[in-house]
């Protein structure tokens, strides 16, 4: 064989790993496109209502079976950015109360959470994090910052209220998190709000009572929303810190 005939060859099974590399991240994205148009109305509190017999006397009967199932409708949920993830966390203290549901909630998302990290890292991570690395100037430098401040920079983006999850999910992906680090801080940084979420969810029985709907504004309540903003600032603080000592060293 030519050395030619070789290098193509090369070439074609370089793509060839490529596409594979990237099919699971595409199947998220298509399967999350698909699901914003069509589950929008399915994974929902009437939903939940309407099937809220059952779901407690399939819980009563089969615990263990219903807690398994939870979870992976959670893990496919968070994985695939499915609308209803706010749903799901109150259906977790609704149908196991606080503590464990408080659990199972957050182990699911972490779960999910994982998957998309590493679909998204050996889909398009591992070259645009190469890309960075090689880069100069402004570029560099917001990479060496994030490298020096990787921790406290993934924990607000779990505790700030106005990042969406799926976005701390793959951004920390793409420019070259270390996994272990965005495991365990995604794992603490979603439990404040899981415990919101799921405190909600052990009264919702008494909403349903009442023919109302949960009210989610109380994650806006400001005996609600204080103590995440001062877990933020705490978050934040060893950024802060280096930044003073940084400005007095120069």
């Amino acid at each position: 064989m030519s050395d030619h005939s070789t290098e193509a060859q090369d070439r074609a099974d370089d793509s060839a790993r490529s596409w594979t590399r990237r099919l699971p991240l595409l199947v998220i994205l298509a399967v999350a496109v698909v699901g914003a148009l069509t589950l929008g109305d399915a994974i929902s509190f009437e939903t939940l209502r309407d099937n809220r017999a059952a779901l407690l006397a399939f819980r009563d009967s089969h615990f263990g079976l219903m807690a398994a199932g939870f979870v992976l409708a959670y893990v496919v949920i968070v994985a695939f950015s499915l609308p209803g993830a706010a749903v799901a966390s109150v259906t977790g203290g609704f149908l196991f109360g606080l503590a464990t549901g408080t659990a199972l909630n957050v182990a699911a998302a972490t779960i999910g959470a994982a998957l998309i990290f590493q679909a998204a890292r050996r889909g398009l991570g591992e070259a645009l994090t190469a890309r960075i690395e090689a880069s100069e100037g402004r570029i560099k430098r917001l990479r060496q910052g994030l490298r020096e401040n990787e921790i406290s920079v993934l924990f607000l983006l779990r505790l700030v209220p106005a990042v969406p999850f799926f976005v701390a999910n793959l951004l920390p992906a793409l420019v070259g998190v270390r996994f272990r680090n965005f495991l365990w801080t995604t794992a603490l940084g979603i439990i404040p709000g899981a415990l919101v979420f799921t405190w909600i969810g052990v009264g919702l029985g008494e909403v349903f009572d009442r023919g109302e709907s949960p009210d989610l504004s109380l994650l806006w309540e400001p005996q609600v929303i204080g103590p995440i903003l001062g877990l933020c600032a705490l978050a934040a603080l060893p950024m802060v810190i280096k930044a003073l000592r940084t400005g007095r060293g120069g």
